[in-house]
């Protein structure tokens, strides 16, 4: 019951976001616009000053940040098991790959917040700061004989990833944000959380899923169900307690990010597959990720 608690608020704006999309904002350059409004500002300056006023402790850091990239990588190697169950031709299977290993960030940051607070909004947005580029270089690497470069270009850009940067180079400098910085700081982050959740709402598609359904549902099975058993294993292996234990079998429940989406687009891949994937990621993760949390 708890559980249900801590999730309801953040899927109830997520279904309000479906709501809204369908029955009141039907402009797609509108929620594109809040998009990259949250991408680019929002999102970006919640993390940078959680980042700046949370203590970090590298000899927990460090282990949760190994063990987030071998929950990833060993995601990605189950995904690619199932391959023979797809029955789909390179391109389309290296779309819908991604799902199998990618998190959705929004979901994760808001999530960890309503849990621990302001520590575990730090926690995870270091963690899933950290994890964006391998993410990206493994998504992009199976999409890059069908598609165009630029992945360098990209990762030097991504917004998530230079404010997990610069927020913890300003911590470890011992830098204090003046009072009106922090509050402006504060403000933007407030929106975040909630337009992140709408815009999540809004972007859901439904449609057939292609393919073999089989195969499908073998990619849902690894994200919801098996990724945060083997983060429950591992976290336990390397000696991870409380927060950091915690935020790393959420990370592993996420449902599959709403950018893998974007970037099978861009690169000619199975757009209406992974859209599908990602709808039925963020459905029923909601009641995979309030057992987990009763588990926790």
């Amino acid at each position: 019951m708890q559980s249900l608690q801590i999730l309801l608020p953040d899927f109830s704006l997520i279904l309000l976001g479906v709501l809204l999309r369908r029955r009141m904002i039907t402009d797609n350059a509108f929620w594109a616009g809040v998009e990259r409004l949250v991408y680019f500002v929002l999102f970006p300056a919640m993390l940078f000053r959680a980042l700046t006023l949370v203590h970090i402790d590298l000899d927990t850091t460090l282990p949760l940040v190994g063990s987030g990239l071998a929950v990833m990588f060993i995601g990605f190697l189950l995904g690619l098991a199932g391959r023979p169950l797809m029955g789909l031709p390179g391109i389309a299977f290296a779309s819908r790959l991604q799902c199998a290993y990618r998190f959705n960030t929004y979901i994760a940051i808001a999530v960890a917040g309503q849990l621990h607070g302001a520590q575990g909004v730090a926690v995870m947005g270091a963690l899933c700061g950290m994890m964006v580029p391998f993410a990206n270089i493994m998504a992009v690497g199976m999409l890059a004989r069908h598609g165009q470069g630029g992945l360098v270009r990209e990762l030097l850009r991504n917004p998530l990833v230079l404010a997990t940067l610069a927020g913890m180079a300003f911590n470890l400098a011992g830098g204090e944000l003046p009072r009106p910085a922090h509050a402006f700081l504060a403000r933007l982050g407030d929106a975040a959380v909630a337009l992140g959740l709408l815009a999540v709402g809004a972007a859901l598609r439904w449609g057939s899923a292609g393919g073999n359904v089989l195969g499908s549902s073998w990619i849902v099975c690894v994200k919801l169900a098996l990724l945060p058993g083997i983060a429950w294993g591992l976290g336990r292996l390397v000696g991870l307690e409380g927060v950091a234990f915690d935020l790393l079998v959420l990370y592993a429940a996420m449902p599959s990010a709403s950018s893998a989406y974007i970037l099978a687009m861009r690169m000619g891949g199975d757009g209406p597959g992974v859209a599908w994937l990602i709808s039925a990621t963020t459905v029923l993760a909601m009641p995979t990720l309030a057992v987990w949390l009763a588990l926790l």
